[in-house]
């Protein structure tokens, strides 16, 4: 049995969106005897990278609803069980930012811890400077306003491009070539696993990337920045109003060494961690990372 609870939202365009809902363990408890039961802790609200899916935090969002906070993990619009858009434009970060606002208001959310995985950080970004009152807290994994051209032109290389496996061995081989430079201790039941989560059958009976290929087209078209001014700007506002954890893999090619030190200048608050021997992007449930992510959870209600 799974250890969370599928939900389905519609999008203001009129897609069915999917998210996996891990509920808090333990429940609020009263201060004092007869008293009002204390307001639970904000929730944490999970999403993941570019070609990514909700699968991605199977591990790390059990662990963090163990610590007493509900979790949601996103499947965006066009991944895993999310539903593909028919105009390949809506895929971009305002959009996306407008399918979390949906959910929240739906779920009847005020308020949320996020985690942002690579894309999953631009979303987060991209809702603060609209609606920085839904955030309480923010996660950024692996990225920032500005991203390294190496980084960026790698993913470009495989992002969206047509790849079909005829098992579950050659989806692992195609992931772990894709991301070996980033895993370098990875073994092969890490990429078993993270082709299960990665790969589907598809019509054809072969397995296919759970995303939709048409995801990747600004990239092959070479419309992605590297950093933009409403970027700089959204993340100034977050790190200014809001406590954020910035965690970078050591090995990271998008987010480089010097842009977490501009980061760090730029919000002298903000909150950082390294993996190491991990690149774009820790999976958040190594040592390191999780161990920063319970110690910044335990300071935000």
């Amino acid at each position: 049995m799974p250890d969370y609870t599928p939900i389905s939202y519609g999008s203001t365009d009129g897609l069915v969106l999917h998210a996996r809902d891990y509920p808090a363990a333990g429940k609020p408890h009263a201060a004092v005897r007869g008293a009002r039961p204390l307001a639970p802790p904000l929730p944490v609200i999970c999403i993941h990278g570019l070609t990514r899916n909700a699968a991605d935090f199977e591990e790390f969002a059990p662990r963090v609803a163990a610590l007493g906070r509900r979790v949601l993990a996103l499947d965006v619009r066009g991944r895993g069980h999310s539903a593909r858009d028919p105009d390949p434009d809506n895929y971009n970060l305002k959009v996306y930012a407008g399918d979390v606002v949906r959910l929240m208001e739906g779920l009847g959310l005020a308020r949320a811890v996020f985690v942002g995985t690579s894309m999953g950080g631009l979303i987060t970004m991209t809702l603060a400077d609209g609606r920085i009152d839904l955030i309480g807290a923010a996660v950024l994994n692996d990225i920032g306003p500005e991203i390294a051209e190496g980084g960026l032109a790698r993913i470009a290389g495989y992002a969206g491009k047509p790849v079909s496996a005829a098992g579950w061995d050659e989806a692992a081989a195609v992931v772990r070539d894709i991301n070996a430079c980033a895993f370098p201790d990875n073994g092969e039941g890490d990429w078993l696993q993270w082709a299960r989560r990665a790969f589907e059958p598809g019509a054809d009976g072969n397995l296919a990337p759970r995303y939709d290929p048409a995801i990747g087209r600004a990239l092959q078209e070479g419309k992605l920045a590297t950093t933009s001014p409403e970027l700089q700007r959204a993340f100034r506002k977050l790190a200014q109003e809001r406590p954020v954890l910035l965690v970078r893999g050591v090995l990271s090619d998008l987010l480089e060494a010097r842009h977490a030190d501009a980061m760090r200048q730029a919000a002298p608050r903000l909150r950082y961690v390294e993996v190491p021997n991990v690149g774009h992007a820790p999976m958040l449930t190594e040592p390191a990372a999780f161990d920063a992510i319970a110690a910044f959870l335990a300071t935000v209600p």
